[in-house]
C-alpha cells in the first residue's frame, strides 16, 4: 500500500515554512510602502509653477475679473506653503496643483472678461460711427 505523500508529484509544503514566507512578503511590502513613503521628494517645483501661475494671473486682471478663484488660488498656495513645513508633501503637492488650476482658472476668466468689454465697446464704436455716417447722408 503506497503512503498519501508518496501519490503526490512533489511533496507537501510544510504549513511553518508557508506561514514564514508569508510573513515575510507582508514585512517586505511594509518596508517597500514605508520607503516609497520616505522618498516623495518636497513639491518644490510645483510650489513655484502654482506661485508663478499666480502672478501672471495678477497681471491678467484676476483681482478685477475673478476675485473668487483669485483668493482660492492664494488660500490653497497658503496651505500647500503649511503643508510642505510639517513634510506632508503629498498634501502640499496636491494643493499647489490646486491652486495653479484656480490662478489659470482666474486667468482665463479676467482675458475673457476684457475681451468681452473690448468687443463690446467695438459694437458701440460702430454703432455711433453708423449713426455719423446716417446724419451726415440725411
Amino acid at each position: 500500500m503506497r503512503s498519501h505523500s508518496a501519490a503526490l508529484p512533489y511533496p507537501e509544503p510544510r504549513r511553518s515554512s508557508a506561514r514564514a514566507a508569508l510573513g515575510a512578503s507582508a514585512v517586505l511590502c511594509a518596508l517597500v510602502a514605508l520607503a516609497g513613503c520616505a522618498s516623495i521628494p518636497p513639491p518644490v517645483t510645483q510650489l513655484a509653477v502654482s506661485k508663478a501661475a499666480l502672478a501672471e494671473a495678477v497681471k491678467a486682471g484676476g483681482p478685477e475679473y475673478a476675485p473668487s478663484e483669485m483668493r482660492s488660488s492664494r488660500d490653497k498656495l497658503d496651505q500647500a506653503n503649511l503643508a510642505m513645513g510639517k513634510e506632508s508633501y503629498t498634501s502640499a503637492r496636491q494643493l499647489a496643483e490646486e491652486s495653479e488650476v484656480d490662478a489659470q482658472a482666474a486667468s482665463a476668466k479676467a482675458r475673457s472678461s476684457k475681451a468681452q468689454k473690448a468687443a463690446l465697446q467695438v459694437q458701440d464704436d460702430s454703432r455711433v460711427l453708423r449713426q455719423e455716417i446716417d446724419r451726415k447722408n440725411n
